[in-house]
């Protein structure tokens, strides 16, 4: 059995020849012999894990858990909360298999929580000499309290004119970096409810962000995009080639979990919300606890940063035993924590 700041998960051995669809099929009446709102059944570790929600899930703050790390991340690498174990995940971004994330979920799932989070722990960890953002926001809610950050190139985008006119003039970068062979500073496009603007604006902008997540990363250029609609009417094939890694929290259905995943039968629609998320990269579907970041600590974190050399850390080298010396790094501490890459 493990306890995970959400959920405990069981693991279950059932005896030879017996199908897992049949037991996934018992999931309701697992839940109900339990006594809990629901059950969420997976195959993981060669083994069946049966999830059940606890009665009192534990929140898990970005400052607390930036503190627990050994060692600062590797460059470019985004906190993104802790996983069924209770060890940090961490997602490196310029790494072969990453490059770009779909964040998805309903309303009250905590997508866009989960985004200022990454969002800001890649601020704390980077200089803006080393990383740049472009936010871009229709709402306008999601990410302004990071329109301050000294990591931020331009105004936050919100009018559909102005998005289409920042996506072109990243396009052109791209094109730049491209014949100049260069790939630094990273940049970060973050994109809060990209199914909005695909409404808006249809075709004009989900082309441009097809050619950024088909080219960008050779260019040092990375898309994080969170939407609450993961259908494919609205995403297409967008989601479907060109985002490698999804964090997907609850989602409405079925249907919406396979699309958000990019996976049949992930459980996404029995996540239980408020920062109940899965990773899902290279068929590996990792359950883990967002990790959260009030308004207050966000004030914080921007004033520090923009005082001279304001970032936690100092600036790393983008070598490729970055993340092999940060593991070890804190299994000699004894801090275990799991680096996606």
């Amino acid at each position: 059995m493990t306890v995970a700041p959400r959920v405990v998960r069981f693991s279950l051995a059932t005896s030879l020849g017996t199908k897992v669809q049949r037991v996934s099929g018992l999931a309701e009446e697992i839940a109900l012999a339990l006594g809990v709102s629901s059950a969420r059944i997976v195959r993981s570790d060669g083994a069946l894990q049966v999830e059940v929600p606890r009665d009192e899930p534990g929140k898990v703050e970005l400052e607390a858990l930036v503190r627990a790390l050994p060692v600062p991340p590797p460059s470019c690498t985004a906190l993104l909360g802790v996983d069924e174990a209770g060890s940090p995940l961490l997602l490196r971004l310029p790494s072969p298999d990453v490059a770009h994330v779909l964040i998805a979920g309903t309303t009250g799932s905590g997508k866009t929580a989960l985004l200022r989070s990454v969002l800001a722990s890649l601020a704390m960890h980077n200089r803006s000499s080393a990383l740049q953002l472009v936010l871009i926001d229709p709402k306008g809610h999601g990410l302004g309290m990071l329109s301050d950050l000294p990591h931020r190139q331009g105004p936050l985008a919100r009018e559909i004119w102005d998005v289409i006119d920042v996506l072109n003039r990243v396009v052109a970068e791209m094109e730049r970096r491209d014949r100049r062979k260069v790939r630094e500073p990273r940049l970060i496009v973050a994109i809060d409810e990209v199914a909005e603007l695909a409404m808006l604006a249809g075709d004009r902008v989900l082309n441009l962000l097809t050619r950024l997540t088909q080219r960008g990363r050779e260019a040092g250029i990375h898309v994080i995009a969170s939407t609450q609609k993961p259908t494919a009417a609205v995403l297409g094939s967008l989601a479907k080639a060109n985002f490698p890694v999804r964090l997907v929290g609850s989602v409405g259905s079925p249907e919406e979990a396979k699309v958000a995943t990019g996976i049949a039968a992930s459980g996404a629609e029995k996540l239980t919300g408020h920062g109940d998320f899965l990773l899902v990269s290279k068929g590996q579907t990792i359950r883990f606890q967002a990790a959260w970041i009030s308004p207050e600590a966000i004030a914080r974190m921007v004033k520090q940063l923009q005082q001279p050399q304001g970032t936690t850390s100092a600036p790393h080298s983008a070598t490729g035993t970055e993340g092999k010396a940060a593991v070890a790094a804190g299994r000699r501490l004894g801090v275990q924590f799991r680096l996606i890459k």
